[in-house]
This record gives structure tokens, sequence and C-alpha cells, in this order.
């Protein structure tokens, strides 16, 4: 039962007032004591529940950890070493999970009596430290709005997690004092008796410690938040001039298309821009991270030694709390935290000091005094801001010269702040030279036993001067040549995955196309009516593909692998289409058909029906010669009322009538070419390989915009979105290079560059030219 104590001290009472003669206040002395166990059987029938709130706070805390190693493989996949934060990121539902695998530190009233419960609280502490080192690149990735509420969120959280732990100090629920406290024997016993220590619990000087680097970690967070929005307006700039040096011979010429030479040029130019000129990167770089990554190295050492101390008391299952044996589990799921995120901030300062460390990047840290304006922009720009007009001009003035003080005071803080951080990352420097100059040593050697091992950066580089495309805040040319390797090496690889992918099944649909893409013109004739009328509508790439699609694998005297290869080439070929038409026709009058298009194929593809007729019952329906398969589709189309339009199983009576439309134009204009023809057989796989010929016609000058869509990708002005807008170029270069080689055989019109991404221009252009 729940209350087995209070019950048992009633009746013991009871007992004594029956056998023993006790005065009454006595009594009621006794009744008090039942009163405090009562209260302590109610506590425990509270904190049953504590084991599965233990269970949640470790559930929690492996969502961060999970979250941090997907960053880790995305950064080693990619070949960004510096590990930009793309999973784990300061937002409401990260800074809520944070939020409860941090309860152990705020529980004011919990009571660890445990070494391993003391070691988990200390060992929260310790994973909070370490979450924000690397959560600081995430905060490049914010404009000013979201920057501004995400920091008071993170500065909301810190600021309780610290005022919690010095109340547990003080009430001892974090410490060493009376008989309730156990202490963690991290060093020896010497250590605790040393002078100006005795007598002090081991757990309240690592909880001090843990606090203190709490704070530090979160004015490292502010520095860098304001440092961020003056640095992304220097490298704007920075990249707006590169970006037109790079578009200047990127021009598309009427009647010619850009080679892949220059399109891959293109990419690695811009790709060194974005990524080098990436804010996660610039952070990455600043001072601020590498003062992160050193406080890291102290806190998995002192973890390391708390865990070394709670070997025995882990062994011996020394937890004591309301949380029972689930605060062993938070402890080993924390502690692993601490080690992965330890090597995920270490690495990213690895990296970025090794591309710094040469003697000329040396004897220039020594500036270590000289503060960039960048860090302290903002503070200026609110110092020398207008406030709020007041009525009263005293008040007005006092409240300026206040704002000046305390403006002034936060701009002095922040220069000692950078100081001190460039200071910290210059004796990190210093430990580095040794280790990558063996590091290039053992590569030099390398490279003389595997000479090829280089040569893909001097192709990837040769005869292109690739460095001045390098951003960066400050004039260092060192850095840019330690970069550049790199990010070759890493471009190269995206468009190395994206070849691996290449369309095999659309390439072989293309060589069916004609060379001056008749098919454009000859699928549809403007010299017949619509049988439904429906407000007007430009026509897109994608309707007339799957429309002909549609009637090409209804032929039921065609082999069942023609059909199928043919399905899948089409759907290759949409989603290059759509490609195109997203980024090159994303205009409101082409809105419905794309959407018809798409909801079309959809149902050939999956269903085969087309508007709910089912293709493989044509045969049924019809005689088997080709022309009567497009008669039929053409009577269906003429004969679907208005009624049927509205009410049919598509619940888009806009999309039907386009369906509709679509159909019944392109079956008249067959019909006016069509030949009847006594052999069944052949008379069909006529017609096929005819509507295999104008699908692929049509489907390739559609991708003949594919090197203004890879162009348009390579730029974006979200400076945010400019490293992923660029990756998706260079991986959408390697799978359609096949493609973009064949067109170049072919005979491009001589149209307006701005005029091809539009079917109707095509066909326009057709039409006013001679046969």
């Amino acid at each position: 039962m729940a209350f087995n104590a209070s019950f048992e001290l009633l009746k013991l009472l009871d007992d004594l007032v029956d056998t023993c003669d006790i005065p009454l206040d006595k009594i009621k002395l006794l009744l008090g004591y039942a009163k405090s166990i009562y209260k302590l059987d109610l506590e425990d029938s509270y904190s049953k529940p504590m084991l599965w709130i233990g269970l949640y706070i470790a559930l929690a805390s492996l969502v961060c950890i999970l979250a941090m190693v997907a960053d880790l493989l995305h950064g080693l996949r990619s070949r960004q070493l510096w590990f930009p934060c793309k999973y784990f990121r300061i937002n409401a539902v990260l800074l809520t999970v944070i939020s409860v695998a941090m309860k152990l530190p705020v529980d004011l009233s919990g009571s660890m009596l445990g070494v391993v419960d003391q070691a988990a609280k200390l060992g929260s502490m310790a994973f909070m430290c370490i979450m924000m080192a690397n959560l600081l690149p995430c905060l490049a990735t914010m404009d000013s709005n979201e920057l501004l509420s995400n920091m008071a969120a993170l500065c909301v959280l810190v600021i309780t997690l610290v005022v919690n732990v010095c109340i547990q100090l003080q009430t001892g629920v974090v410490t060493g004092k009376g008989d309730h406290g156990s202490k963690i024997v991290l060093f020896s016993y010497d250590f605790l008796e040393a002078p100006g220590l005795k007598g002090r619990s081991t757990s309240i000087i690592l909880a001090i410690i843990y606090v203190t680097l709490l704070l530090v970690m979160l004015i490292l967070h502010v520095c860098s938040s304001l440092a961020i929005l003056k640095s992304k307006q220097i490298i704007e700039v920075k990249y707006q001039k590169s970006h037109d040096t790079a578009s200047e011979d990127i021009q598309q010429s009427p009647g010619k298309l850009l080679t892949v030479e220059k399109l891959q040029k293109h990419v690695r130019n811009h790709w060194i821009m974005a990524t080098s000129g990436s804010p996660q990167f610039i952070t990455a770089c600043s001072p601020t991270s590498s003062a992160s990554g050193v406080i890291c190295v102290l806190i998995t050492v002192l973890h390391t030694l708390t865990m070394y101390g709670c070997i025995d008391a882990m062994k011996n299952k020394d937890y004591k709390s309301d949380y029972k044996w689930s605060m062993m589990v938070i402890l080993v799921v924390q502690s692993t935290g601490v080690v992965i995120g330890t090597i995920s901030a270490v690495s990213r300062c690895f990296v970025i000091l090794s591309f710094k460390v040469s003697f000329k990047i040396i004897s220039n840290q020594f500036k270590v005094f000289k503060v960039e304006s960048y860090w302290t922009w903002k503070l200026y720009d609110w110092k020398h801001g207008s406030i709020h007009e007041f009525r009263s001009r005293n008040l007005e003035v006092v409240i300026e010269t206040l704002k000046r003080l305390i403006l002034n005071f936060c701009i002095g803080f922040q220069n000692g702040v950078v100081v001190v951080c460039k200071v910290i990352a210059l004796i990190s420097l210093f430990f580095m030279v040794c280790v990558v100059y063996c590091f290039r040593c053992m590569k030099w050697l390398l490279k003389a036993m595997f000479r090829s091992s280089g040569e893909e950066f001097k192709k990837l580089g040769r005869n292109n001067d690739l460095s001045g495309y390098v951003l960066k805040l400050e004039d260092e040319t060192e850095l840019a040549e330690r970069t550049l390797e790199g990010l070759l090496k890493s471009v190269n690889q995206l468009v190395q995955k994206g070849a691996k992918s290449q369309p095999n099944n659309l390439m072989k649909l293309l060589q069916k196309s004609t060379k001056n893409f008749q098919g454009v013109k000859q699928f549809e004739s403007f010299d017949h009516d619509v049988p439904s009328k429906v407000e007007l509508y430009q026509d897109c790439w994608r309707l007339p593909v799957v429309t002909l699609t549609t009637i090409a694998v209804s032929l039921p005297r065609i082999k069942r692998e023609e059909v199928d290869s043919l399905l899948e080439s089409v759907r290759e070929g949409l989603l290059y289409i759509t490609v195109v038409e997203k980024c090159l026709n994303a205009t409101n009058e082409l809105v419905s058909s794309q959407k018809t298009a798409e909801t079309l194929w959809r149902e050939v593809i999956f269903d085969k029906k087309w508007l709910g007729n089912a293709l493989q019952d044509l045969a049924s329906q019809v005689n088997t010669t080709d022309q009567q398969i497009v008669e039929w589709f053409r009577d269906k189309a003429k004969n679907m009322s208005q009624k049927d339009i509205i009410e049919g199983p598509n619940d888009d009576p806009i999309s039907r009538s386009i369906c509709v439309n679509s159909m019944y134009r392109i079956t008249e204009t067959i019909l006016l070419t069509c030949h009847t023809n006594t052999d069944v057989t052949d008379s069909q796989e006529k017609l096929f390989n005819s509507l295999s010929t104008m699908i692929a016609d049509i489907i390739e000058a559609c991708l003949s915009n594919l090197p203004e869509v890879i162009t348009m990708k390579c730029h974006t002005s979200v400076i945010e979105k400019r490293e992923d807008s660029v990756k998706d170029a260079a991986r959408l270069l390697g799978e359609t290079t096949q493609i973009i080689e064949t067109l170049q055989d072919r005979d491009i019109p001589s149209m307006n560059p701005r005029d091809m991404p539009f079917i109707d221009k095509w066909r326009a252009y057709k039409e006013s030219i001679i046969p």
C-alpha cells in the first residue's frame, strides 16, 4: 500500500493507548510525528513516476546526440569538415528538447544522495556546455529577427539553469555538506584535503566551474551574434563583385547552348564563393569558435575524471534519488553526448586552424589586440541611434547618457572578449603547427608514391585563377590557398555523385529525337476548335508529353517491355522538365496546366487510367487499328459534356477541362497525319514510334534550357540558401552532362533566350519559319 508507514504508526499508537497510560500531551506529540510520516509517504507516492521522467530525460538527450551525429556524418559526406549545423540548430523544437534534457540541473528539490546522482547532475551541465559549443555556427543561418528571438530564448534557458544551480549550491542539493552528501573522488584524497579545498566537496567545485563555463559560452554566443549581421554584409558585397566577374562569359547566345566546360567552371566558381562565404563557415573561422573548442576540451577532461571517480559507484549502483536506475541511463547517454559533441567542436577548430597554419598567418596572429570593426558595428549603431523622444528634456538627457554609458561598457567588453578569444586561438594555433606539418609531410610522401592523387586538383584548377573567388572577412591569402583544394574536391565529388545517377532510360528515348525538334511543331495543330470552353490557359511542357504518353501506352499490340521502357524514360524526363518549369516557368498563367499534367501523370502511371477510363480496356471497346484508338480518345474528349467535367472523379473541373482540350487537339492533329494500314501490328508500331519521336523532341526542346537552369541555381540572393542552391546545380550538372553534350549536336533555334523556356514560343517560332 502507498501509506504503510503511516498506518503502522497509527496502529502502534492505538495499541499503546489501549495497553499503557500515556499522557495526552505525549499522544499529541506522537500524532505530530504521524503527520510527518504521512507527508513522507505522500511524497513517496508522488515520486513513483520519476523513473519514467528520468527515461524521458535520457530520450531527450539522445535526440540531441543523434542530431549532432547527423551533422557529423553530413559534414564528412559532403567534405565540409567544419561540420555546419544542418540538423542540430537553435529553434523552438530543439530548445524544448534541450530544456527537457536539462531537468536534472534545474530540479531544485530532488535529493541527490548517491554518487551516481551527483555525477548525472554535473554531467548534465557538462552536456549543456558541449551542446552550446556545437550550436554556435548555426547562429549565422538566421536573419536579424530569428537571431534576436532565438538568442533571447537561449539566454532565458541558460540563465535559468545557472540560477537554479546556484540555488542548489546554497541549499545543499549539489554539495557535500553533512552526512547526506557524497563526494566524487576525482584525483586523490590528498587533493580534497589540499589547502583551501579542505572540507569542500568536489561536487561544489565542479558545479562552480560548469556554471562559469556556461556563462562564458553564453557570452560567446552573444558576441558572435553581434558580429554576424555586419560580417554577412561584408561577405555579400564581396560576393556580388565575384559573381559579376564569374558571369561575364556565361551569357547564352541565340542558337547556341553553353558548353559543359563553361558550366563546370561556373559551378566551381560559385561553389567556392558560396562555401567560403557561407555564414556558418565564417562563424567557424571566428576566434569565438576556437575558444569554444578549447572549452570543450576542458569540459571533456573534467567529465572524464568525474566518470573515472564514479566507476565503483556505478558498479555498486549507488543511486539513491527518486529517479532510481534511470540516473545511470542519463549519465551514460549524456556522457556519450559530451564525447560526440567534443569531437565535432574540436574537429571543426582543427580544420579551420589547419587552413591558417603558415608562417605568414602565425605572424599575423600576433596582432591579437586588433579588433575588426564588424565585431562592434552593431553596438556603435545602437549607440549613435536615436531614442524615443520624451517631453522632458532632462529625462531624455539622462536616458541618452545611460544608454551611452551602457553601450560604451558593452563595446569595451566585446573588444575584451574578442582579444581573449584571439589569444586562445593563437595558443591553439601553435599547438596545431606540429600536428599539421607532420600531416603535410605524410601527405607529401603519399603524393610522391601515388602521383596521380594530385592530378584531379590540377585538372580542376588548370587555366583558372580560382583563388580570387574565395570570400573572406580578412585579407588572408594563405587561407584562400589552403581552402581552395578542399573546396574543389568537394564540388567535384558532387558532380561525380550526380554523374552516377544519369538518366540512362531517358538518353535512349532522346536518341529517337529529330535534329531540329520537329515534334514540337507536329504534336498539335492550330487549325481546329476545342470541344470544351474553358478559361484560356498557356500550354506547358509536361502536358503534351503526358498526353502523348497516354496514347502510346494504350496501344495493345506494343510489347510490354517497350511500353515500360517508354514510361520509365518519360518519368525521368518529367523530373528534369519539372525542374525547368519551376525555375523558368513559375508564372501564374502556367500553374493550371502544370497542375493538370502532374495530376494526369499520376493517374496514368499508378492507375493506368485517363480521366477514369482504364487504358487496358481500349482493346475490348474498339478495333485495334491505330486510327481507331486515336479516334476513341478524340471522341471521348469531344463527347465529354460540361457535366461530366464538373462531376467527374477529379474534383478540379478546370484541370479536367484542360486535360480534355489537350487530348482533343493532339488526337485531331494525329488523325490529320494518320495513314490507314491493313497490318494492325505494323500500324500500331508506326504510331508508337511516331509518338515516341514527338515525346523525345518535346523533352529535348525543354531540356535545352538546362544550362540556363544550372546557371540560375548557382546564384541566389539569400545568403543562407546559397550553398544548398549551388550544391543542387552541381548535382544537376553531373546528372545531365550527357544530355547537354547531346544537345550541342542539335539545331538550336535562333530564338531570344528569354523565349526558350516556353513551348508556345517554340511552336510559334517553328510555324514562322519555312519547313
